[in-house]
């Protein structure tokens, strides 16, 4: 489909990597400190590559991506309980929100899907799979392109081995299915193993907010030199000091594989 490649060669053209900024994380915990106004939000990730959120947002946040230059507009396709992680839950159901039809019909560039596997209940696992396919089967058919995001319930709560064992295995099986790129935990010196085994760009996301900038960073450039194709940034900038000074910082970062340390005291950075 030529629409599909048309989306995602913007990203990922020869090689080049993305960097994308998350703000839909009301979907999973509701009010949150710091993204409360998401349109004044916005107006300081305008050099981001992409921007992931809840499609209900699009109704404040449309004029945003409006405009000539504005960053790609990724839309959330469902609901899953694993990212619910304030509420403790030991399962991952998954809901459907919207289909890819209907995100580009909002203006979506991409999609994204949340897929959690090796659950405790396998017809759990198995729904959350056939949901994943219907994305697969319809964004084939309408030209948008998708990101799997394998995240396991409870998965700031087991080891890193296990958390590693269980990424490396979902993010394989996403791109089987046939999304298009990955968004999932840097999971560590073995992260390489991943990248190395999935034949599509795998994204690290930031997870919780950092104590320095300059330690978000430094995931940053371990992810890119571990064969990272970009990341997927939300806490991590949108409560940085000043997070276009912080989004201007890992560009280089990812892009240009700077050192953290030299961007911490270029855009001096806390």
């Amino acid at each position: 489909m030529i629409g599909e490649t048309i989306r995602y060669e913007r990203f990922f053209r020869e090689g080049r990597r993305a960097v994308i900024v998350a703000v839909d994380h009301g979907m999973f915990g509701g009010h949150i400190p710091g993204f409360e106004d998401l349109p004044t939000v916005l107006n300081h990730l305008t050099a981001a590559d992409g921007i992931l959120m809840g499609p209900g947002m699009i109704d404040h946040c449309g004029g945003f991506f409006a405009r000539r230059g504005a960053p790609a507009l990724i839309l959330r396709l469902n609901w899953g309980t694993q990212l619910v992680t304030q509420w403790g839950f030991d399962e991952s159901h998954s809901a459907p929100v919207m289909t890819p039809g209907e995100a580009l019909a909002q203006g979506a560039d991409w999609g994204i899907v949340g897929l959690s596997l090796k659950n405790q209940d396998e017809a759990t696992s198995a729904a959350n799979i056939e949901l994943l396919a219907r994305c697969v089967s319809e964004k084939r058919r309408v030209g948008l392109p998708l990101i799997g995001e394998p995240f396991p319930a409870g998965a700031e709560d087991v080891s890193p081995e296990s958390l590693h064992d269980v990424i490396s295995m979902s993010c394989r099986i996403a791109a089987e299915i046939g999304v298009n790129a990955i968004k999932t935990f840097y999971t560590g010196r073995r992260f390489v193993e991943i990248t190395r085994a999935t034949p599509v760009p795998v994204l690290a996301l930031g997870a919780s907010k950092r104590e320095r900038e300059q330690d978000a960073l430094e995931v940053a450039a371990a992810a890119v030199r571990d064969g990272a194709g970009g990341v997927v940034f939300g806490r991590n900038v949108v409560l940085a000091r000043e997070p276009a000074r912080f989004l201007d910082a890992l560009l280089e970062v990812v892009k240009e594989e700077r050192e953290p340390a030299e961007m911490a005291r270029k855009y001096s950075l806390t």
